[in-house]
């Protein structure tokens, strides 16, 4: 247990003096965000990696085929490429990648609204599911500090087993570990809620205010996933083509203005379609000379917004023939995106607190 919580830690009331101590009631509320490795050189980066494709959720081909591959070959050369568009990105200054920054000031803007709302009743924190700090080391925390309850807050807007499923798989893997466990939330999606839609559709005006010449189009690029996880059931595809129509009609656009696309294919099979780095040298080849693109399912500017987005995808779009190339960034931890997580999470705890 923590200095700080063994100072406030008691007796409960009506005990004898040799009952163990525990701390008074809290609501913990964990956001969790995939992760980060805690360096750009290789080893770090190896690290990162082998726990991120050794997820079964992510990559499910069988152990006994996948794991040499993985260990043998992907992890010998990958960490090294990974690790130099890792360290064109890199937060020098406090020694941490982009999404660690922007996931701590999330954090303290979250906890700052929380505390406005419910006092010393909530306590807000954050995790990774990959590298640190780790979702169990989180959860234990909350235990030791008296969280009988906790709502935990995957940052994703968009349901996909490979992010918010297996963030919630290791959420409750923590609490197997407890000994005395707490009551456990976990939030929805909040891809097609109004205060996020709101959001995203306030950032895109924000950033076609300040051009001179506006877009010819708005590219929704999405992570991929294959297609195959589509056809097992997985939401995700179909809930992101929902947030680009929620978005489109948020704007007061027709359908020319805006498209949906999926980034980040890895390995043989087919991913979901159309894949963004194709698309947009397509679109230059169609004539539309200026585009802007926006990545709404993820929270927070990170190695596929600033390096694969600004770097390879814009690359593919200029040698194309495209000229004006437009990032949106992420909503990162501005006023209205905190609103609206803090709206969202408040919902989420009805019946706990009020």
């Amino acid at each position: 247990m923590p200095d700080d919580a063994r100072q406030t830690a008691r007796c409960p009331h009506h005990a004898p003096e040799s009952h163990p101590k525990v701390m008074p009631e809290k609501i913990g509320v964990l956001l969790a965000n995939l992760g980060t490795p805690n360096d750009y050189s290789y080893w770090p980066m190896r690290r990162y990696l082998s726990e991120f494709l050794s997820d079964k959720r992510v990559i499910d081909y069988p152990v006994w085929k996948w794991q040499p591959l993985l260990q043998l070959i992907i992890l010998t050369k990958r960490p090294f490429s990974s690790g130099e568009a890792y360290k064109s990105i890199w937060n020098h200054d406090k020694g941490e990648s982009p999404l660690m920054t922007i996931t701590k000031d999330q954090t303290a803007a979250i906890a700052a609204a929380m505390d406005e709302k419910y006092g010393d009743q909530v306590m807000v924190d954050f995790c990774m599911r990959y590298g640190n700090p780790s979702t169990k080391s989180k959860v234990d925390a909350m235990i030791a500090a008296g969280c009988r309850k906790i709502l935990f807050v995957p940052l994703y807007p968009q349901y996909a087993g490979a992010t918010s499923g297996t963030a919630n798989d290791q959420f409750f893997r923590a609490l197997m570990d407890a000994t005395w466990q707490p009551a456990a939330r976990t939030i929805e999606p909040y891809f097609d809620q109004p205060e996020y839609i709101d959001a995203l559709a306030q950032s895109v005006t924000d950033a076609y205010d300040k051009m001179e010449t506006k877009p010819d189009i708005l590219v929704c690029s999405y992570h991929g996933m294959p297609k195959r996880y589509l056809m097992q059931g997985d939401p995700y595809h179909c809930q992101c083509q929902k947030t680009t129509r929620l978005l489109r009609e948020r704007l007061g656009w027709d359908k020319t203005q805006i498209t949906t696309t999926f980034q980040s294919v890895f390995g043989p099979e087919e991913w979901l379609q159309p894949y963004t780095v194709n698309h947009v040298a397509e679109l230059a080849k169609q004539g539309k000379k200026n585009i802007a693109v926006i990545a709404p399912a993820f929270s927070a500017d990170c190695i596929e917004t600033l390096e694969e987005i600004q770097e390879e995808i814009c690359e593919s779009f200029e040698e194309a023939g495209g000229e004006k190339f437009t990032y949106i960034p992420c909503l990162n931890d501005s006023g209205l995106h905190i609103t609206a997580l803090s709206q969202m999470i408040a919902k989420n705890l009805k019946g706990w607190i009020e």
